[in-house]
This record gives C-alpha cells, structure tokens and sequence, in this order.
C-alpha cells in the first residue's frame, strides 16, 4: 500500500475514535490544525524502555485524576503504602474530590490539593510537584493526560486501556521514548495469585514449550451500562454503541502475552477478528427508551456483537485468543488458559493445572505448587494485599510493586511498549470485522527491540523495601 495511502487510512481511524468516544476532551487535546501521524517504521527507536530503571524517587510524590469508579480505591490502595505524598486529586466533579479526601483523613494523612472541572487535570499537572500521574478517568482520556504528564515531565500509570487508536499508541510510544518517563498501563489481572503462579511456573518450563494461549472479558455489564449512576455521561454505553469489536482485551490479554514473552522474546504479528450480532443491546435501548426519554438518543445506534473473538499469531507461531462479551449473562470469567507441550493451564469456573498426566491436578497438589511456585512478590506481599482487598488483592500488589520499583530504581513489570500492544488489539479488531474477518497486522511498537528484550522479572532484586502503613479507619 503506498505510504500516502497508509497514512490517511491511519488517521481517518485515529479520528473516527475520537469521535466514537463522543468525548470533547479529547478533540481539545488533539490540534485538528497540525494533525501528527504516527506510522511504524517513521524513525528509529529513540531510546528502549523495557527494562528501564529510571532515578530512585523515594517519597513518590502522586497526583491522582478521576474519582469516579475506580479512582477512590487507588486512593485508599496509594495511602496505604509507604513513601507515597498524595499531592493532589482531581476530578471534574468537585463532589468527588471531596468524598476521596476523607479517605486521607481516616488515614491520618494531610488533605491534597483539589481539582476539579473539564481542564482541572491539566492545571494539577501543571501547578503541581508531582513524580507520578495516576488516571483512573474514562478511556477517551487515558491517552491525553499520559503524554501531558510525560511531557511536564512526570511519570504516569493509566487504567485500562491505555490508548483506543493506533496513533494514540504511537504517540505514547514515542513520547515515553523521548521523555524517558515511565508509561505503566495498569493491568491489575497480571497481578492475580493464579496468573503470577503460573507465570513463575512457565518460567521453570514446567509446561514445556506454551503452543497457545486464551483470555477474555466475560462480564455481564448489560445494567451497569445502562445505568444513569454508572458510568458518568453513559460514556461506556456510547463506546458500545459506536465500535464493534474487543473493546476491552487488555484483563484477560495481559497474563497470557506475559507467560509467551510478547515483546521480550516473541512478538504479536497479526490477528483476525470476527463479532456476533448485537442480539440484547438494541432491544435494551429501546425497552428504556420506551418509558424513558433519557435513553431515546440510544435507540439506533449501532452496537457491537454480544461476543467478539480475535486470534492471533505470534512471529514464533503461537496463537492466541481473546473473547470479550458484557452483554450477555456470563458467569465472570477471564480464561486464563495456557496449552503447552508438558502440560495445560485453566483458571475459570475454577483453578486447574495438569502437567501431561491427562487430568487435573488434585486440590492438594495445586496447593503444594502453590507453596513452591509462589513468586517472590506474592510472598512479600501478597498476605497484606489480601487484607487490603481490590479485586481480591491485585490491586494493591500493583499499586505496591509500582511504588516500590519507582522508590527504588528498578524497571517497572510492564512498560509503555505492553501497554499500546495490549490496548490495539481493541482497534485493530475493529478494522478485521468491518473488513469480513480480514487479517491486519499488527505493529511492533519495540521497532524490533523484542528479539533482546529481557522477561519480566518476578524476584524483588533492589527492591521489597518499601513498607505498608498501618490500615486506619
């Protein structure tokens, strides 16, 4: 294709995104005058981030942007651990920053500094001493408030997914490259007692060679986005009604991609995708709209397939799938499968392992590899994180080991290059269903950095010093 063409095709989907998000924000925060196209290839890598250890920062200093959902939990996870100054927090509703700051209180920390409105997050990066931006806001945002603070000189951790375009992953790329500021997706599920179990486990090669993998998001969100007290402005409900394809790969997508080395040994290469109907959304708008006049603006719009599945292959031919549904009335599940030449991994309905004995390992078995195989950070830390909660203690074992490596000056578990791959999947997806299930290759954001890229590394070397304060209130 030639290169002028590319270039078009490119940007008119990084637009389409924009405005699929129905997000005004994000129009604010792109210069529709000097549009900037990333495309791979365009220069060489500037500076390789996998495995970078940035200076040691021993009192983190953190400015928090979005309260909404997940943003007072990050709160109470951050105020717990040691060597973290909550500067600030921010939120365009000013309600909200004023519920999170009793989370401080109960703590017995100062009060931070409030933000609040469309822009409050810029101001906070702005005025504020910060080293670390943590967002928890809509998905539309995740991308303009990462390279704003990178580019104020701020490292930054993003909820999920990081980028919802290609050219947002590029600018990412590129922007932590030239900055040399840490992007960390938060990928809470790489975090997970089973996924790291397992983790450590390939690592030992006691699956043999892995041949594939498969994750999803089985979620049923169905009320939850319809729901007027959800989401704030319906904004989910509106990226529902507007893409079809893996909206949200990165939960189930994370763990496996880390347990194949993708982008430190082996890279994705190219995927195709293909969607269901839309047999439950529609039909929900219009029951709404029916007796509410409030859901008449969703009746019509064009609503992504209950299930989407997208497959991909990697550049040492293995495969992957990735499933995501939140309409239809699933029993949570992420799969979490690993298939090796030694022995197979399942994590839903219930926690299973084989090691090439045709069943499955006994309850006592699977807790004696548990006792064995646990990694280092999971016995550091992983009984406190219990107490803590979040999502059974994922959570805080990220917040805990982000800190840490940041206070001590180590490389973070996952870097900006995890976090663009693991986000396009969502756009690319995209692209194969609306083209029949075409095949779209996928970029290599390390500009071939992968082949020598290091694993990830599952011990505490430099690191475990950081404390957890005592919980209060």
């Amino acid at each position: 294709m030639p290169t002028d063409r590319r270039n078009f095709l490119r940007h008119l989907t990084f637009l389409s995104g924009a405005v699929a998000a129905g997000a005004p924000s994000l129009a604010k925060a792109i210069n529709p005058e000097n549009p900037v196209i990333y495309t791979q290839g365009q220069k060489p890598q500037q500076f390789n981030m996998s495995g970078y250890a940035a200076p040691k920062i021993p009192t983190v200093r953190v400015g928090i942007i979005g309260l909404g959902m997940r943003g007072p939990g990050a709160v109470n996870r951050l105020s717990m651990i040691e060597g973290v100054e909550i500067k600030a927090l921010c939120d365009k509703d000013l309600s909200r920053v004023t519920k999170a700051q009793s989370i401080l209180e109960k703590q017995g920390l100062p009060q931070a500094k409030a933000y609040s409105g469309e822009d409050g997050w810029k101001a906070m990066i702005d005025k504020e001493d910060l080293d670390l931006v943590y967002t928890c806001t809509p998905w539309y945002l995740h991308t303009p408030i990462c390279l704003y603070a990178m580019e104020h000189g701020r490292h930054v951790a993003s909820e999920v997914p990081i980028a919802l375009t290609l050219d947002e992953a590029w600018s990412l790329v590129e922007t932590s490259e030239k900055t040399k500021k840490h992007c960390m997706m938060l990928e809470n599920c790489c975090y997970d007692f089973f996924e790291m179990l397992t983790l450590n486990m390939t690592r030992n090669g006691m699956f043999g060679e892995l041949v594939h993998a498969e994750g999803a998001y089985l979620h049923n969100l169905l009320d939850l986005n319809f729901n007027k007290n959800g989401y704030a402005d319906m904004w989910r409900l509106k990226q529902n009604g507007h893409r079809n394809g893996n909206l949200y790969p990165t939960h189930g997508l994370g763990p496996i991609a880390q347990c194949l080395n993708i982008n430190r040994g082996d890279k994705m290469d190219h995927l195709v995708s293909m969607s269901s109907g839309d047999f439950m959304m529609a039909d929900e708008a219009k029951k709404r709209a029916a007796t509410d006049d409030f859901y008449k603006p969703f009746v019509g719009l064009n609503y992504r397939g209950n299930m989407n599945n997208t497959i991909i292959h990697t550049q040492l031919n293995k495969t992957i799938l990735v499933q995501h549904d939140v309409t239809s009335p699933h029993v949570y599940s992420r799969i979490h499968k690993l298939v090796g030449t030694k022995g197979i991994v399942s994590k839903y309905p219930v926690e299973n392992i084989s090691l090439g004995d045709d069943e499955w390992l006994k309850e006592q078995e699977l807790k004696d590899l548990y006792d064995k195989h646990t990694p280092e950070l999971i016995n550091h830390v992983g009984e406190v994180a219990k107490k803590v909660g979040g999502h059974g203690g994922m959570d805080f074992v990220m917040d805990w080991r982000l800190i840490d490596c940041l206070r001590n000056g180590l490389p973070l578990d996952q870097d900006v290059y995890d976090g663009a791959l693991w986000s396009v999947i969502g756009p690319l997806s995209e692209q194969s269903v609306a083209g029949r299930s075409k095949t779209i290759d996928i970029p290599d954001f390390t500009k071939g950095a992968w082949k020598t890229n290091k694993p990830v590394n599952l011990t505490l070397d430099g690191g475990g010093t950081t404390q957890v304060r005592n919980q209060k209130g």
